[in-house]
């Protein structure tokens, strides 16, 4: 007989009143009875006043059963269930077992082991459902964070604090708490103390700053990203103000009149956001700054009907295109009958920024043969050095990378022009 057909069996004697079943199995198989029983009854039916007792009361007995598990898990560990039937640990044992994941057990496992050992009155308010099991998380690694700062005395009277204020606060209110527990341990240092803190948190959220996103292939991306909560704030804020009911007015509901989800919003704002980008400000790339090119014929302009083209080769509607050039920091590039830009060379030595934007909508990059740094890594280059004559316009200028650009200088290097446009480097012999 496994694992499980003894679990079942031993349940089954204790619903049928056999002797030498444990208490905890026991009520585990009252608590399944009782569940049970309810499984198919309607809370429809129920008085506003029961409902908020229900929720209040199950809210509670959540956080008791959670404790009642989380014990059962520590002495678990400390049995090492798993081994018996060859599991790796006893979380792959409860993963496997509960259909939860590796990962979700494995920390399981550790927050049972802290309550188990360290956290005892953390333990005890979460048996009592006096504090919820995001509440206690954020006990334990609140009280974590100085454990080694403060004697075994001071740990126990924040961790007393906590469990009070949990009375009040919420897991994320009570974290803000938990980051300010030397005001009660030693208020004399504390701001001190706090500053220090704060300084060690920003340079490792600093470190840890990254930003992915991938293309999903239907016209949207995808992506994660972790800013230090100053960022955080200023991005939060800023889509805040973006979103506001008074502003937005009907803006937030879709097409059938329901009111958008909150994300939804955040979403809109943080596109609109990045539409008006001040661009002008931003450091430049290659002699140009971070606005966006959208490339289009005159007609599609014109009629709003067909494609354009950004300049990192991103497809848009000529009606999106439109858009973004009455309302957005967008440069719009118009190509004429010939399919070539207008030429803005101005007689003078160095490219201006609409040259440049001409050059990169033109090369699509560095134009040495086999090269592929795109038009934000590259230089402007005149063919006929404009030493000797050359003029600063289109038909005279291309891209090049840093390195090519040098090469292009470099009289040790034969330079050819390909019937594509492209220019090949051999060394002299």
């Amino acid at each position: 007989m496994d694992s499980e057909q003894t679990a079942n069996a031993t349940a089954t004697g204790a619903t049928t009143g056999t002797t030498g079943v444990h208490p905890i199995l026991g009520c585990a198989v009252e608590v399944a009875a009782a569940l049970g029983r309810v499984a198919e009854v309607a809370p429809i039916f129920m008085s506003p006043a029961d409902k908020k007792a229900a929720l209040i009361a199950l809210g509670r007995h959540e956080a008791r059963l959670a404790e009642l598990r989380l014990r059962v898990l520590a002495a678990a560990e400390t049995d090492k269930i798993g081994e018996a039937t060859g599991a790796s640990s006893t979380a792959a044992y409860v993963a496997s077992a509960t259909r939860q994941t590796r990962e979700s057990a494995a920390a399981d496992v550790r927050f049972a082991a802290s309550l188990d050992t360290e956290f005892d009155a953390t333990r005890r308010a979460l048996a009592a459902g006096v504090v919820n099991v995001a509440q206690a998380k954020v006990i334990v690694a609140a009280i974590g964070q100085i454990t080694d700062r403060v004697g075994p005395a001071d740990r126990r009277r924040a961790e007393a604090h906590l469990i009070e204020q949990a009375q009040g606060f919420d897991a994320t209110e009570l974290r803000r708490l938990g980051k300010r527990l030397f005001e009660v341990l030693d208020p004399d240092a504390a701001d001190e103390q706090e500053g220090k803190d704060l300084e060690r948190e920003e340079r490792r959220a600093r470190r840890q700053a990254m930003l992915s996103m991938r293309s999903n292939g239907d016209g949207t991306h995808s992506g994660v990203f972790k800013l230090p909560d100053l960022h955080a704030a200023i991005l939060k804020k800023a889509l805040q103000g973006l979103t506001a009911p008074r502003r937005l007015g009907a803006g937030r509901f879709d097409a059938d009149g329901k009111k958008l989800p909150y994300r939804s919003l955040l979403g809109h704002g943080f596109m609109e956001l990045l539409e008006k980008l001040p661009t002008d400000t931003l450091p430049t790339a290659g002699g140009t700054n971070a606005s966006i090119v959208v490339t289009m014929d005159l007609a599609a302009l014109l009629s709003g009907i067909g494609a354009a083209t950004l300049d990192d080769g991103t497809r848009i509607s000529a009606a999106e295109a439109r858009r973004l050039a009455c309302e957005a920091r967008i440069i719009p590039m118009v190509l004429g009958g010939d399919s070539q830009p207008l030429d803005v060379g101005l007689g003078r030595r160095l490219f201006s920024s609409y040259q440049r934007v001409a050059l990169a909508q033109r090369d699509g990059g560095c134009t040495a043969e086999d090269c592929d740094r795109p038009p934000g890594w590259c230089e402007a280059h005149h063919d006929l050095p404009w030493s000797e004559g050359g003029p600063t316009d289109l038909a005279n200028g291309r891209l090049y990378c840093e390195h090519h650009h040098g090469l292009a200088h470099d009289d040790a290097y034969i330079k050819t022009r390909l019937p594509n446009g492209a220019v090949r480097f051999r060394r002299r012999q």
